[in-house]
């Protein structure tokens, strides 16, 4: 059985390609990488939407099809490892929402991306965000350290990644609701002040100060790729600017997974 999930999982990572790399499967969970693991469902949640909708828009339609059966296929493997992962009974019922939220995202992904959905897929991926997350808080609340904490934060990084891609799909895709917006602004303070909190962290090694000096840079030219043109959009630039950022997240948040004891 575990080496039919390794096979799965090889077949998984050759399909996400180049721009975000899972871990290796592990058969039995550090806290650290739970809370990893966790936090990444928050990401997967955004990633669906944003692949949505470049498909919906023909934005690298080939490239965005993988990236959405890929994170379709990640999801329920982490999920399926998460649940495996005994702690608490409530965490195990979080879990059992989040599985309740997931087949009804999976049941409006499974189909060609409509516009006439886009609204639908976007509340109820809302909701599993927020679930999700409530995982990950709970996973971290078990903890008698604050080494989780790093982890959350970092991994909430990623998820910020792939929210500021979607909205921004979902504006090119002329969808003008101004909450699409304001959810945007706010996504792009949030990962600014975020930053800054994972810099001045004392845990922090010098391999982990290096990525975030990477990051950094990384942000800064996102922040001026996403006004390139005035009132017109930059959708491709602006999606493989933030798709780099997270690539460097995740592999940071693996290393504060680490220091998790």
């Amino acid at each position: 059985m575990k080496a039919i999930h390794s096979l799965v999982m090889l077949i998984v990572l050759a399909v996400v390609g180049s721009t975000f790399v899972e871990p290796v499967y592990s058969a039995e969970l550090t806290m650290g990488e739970a809370i990893n693991k966790a936090g990444r469902q928050r990401m997967l949640s955004q990633r669906i939407i944003k692949a949505y909708a470049m498909m919906g828009q023909d934005v690298g339609y080939r490239k965005a099809k993988k990236q959405l059966r890929a994170s379709s296929a990640l999801f329920e493997s982490q999920l399926a490892e998460l649940k495996g992962f005994k702690v608490n009974s409530d965490i195990s019922d979080a879990l059992l929402l989040v599985e309740t939220q997931w087949e009804v995202v999976k049941e409006i992904i499974s189909e060609k991306p409509k516009r006439i959905h886009v609204a639908r897929l976007r509340t109820k991926s809302e909701s599993l965000l927020h679930s999700t997350h409530q995982v990950v808080v709970l996973l971290e609340s078990t903890l008698n350290n604050k080494m989780g904490h790093e982890v959350n934060i970092a991994g909430r990084q990623r998820m910020l990644t792939q929210r500021m891609a979607s909205l921004y799909m979902l504006q090119s895709w002329n969808f003008a609701d101004e909450l699409y917006k304001t959810n945007y602004d706010q996504a792009v303070s949030e990962f600014d002040k975020a930053l800054k909190e994972l810099q001045a962290a004392p845990v922090n090694t010098a391999e982990i100060n290096a990525g975030l000096v990477k990051v950094e840079q990384l942000w800064q030219v996102f922040k001026l790729s996403d006004r390139v043109k005035d009132g017109g959009f930059v959708p491709t630039l602006v999606t493989r600017s933030l798709d780099k950022i997270l690539v460097k997240m995740n592999e940071i948040t693996g290393q504060y997974a680490a220091l998790v004891k």
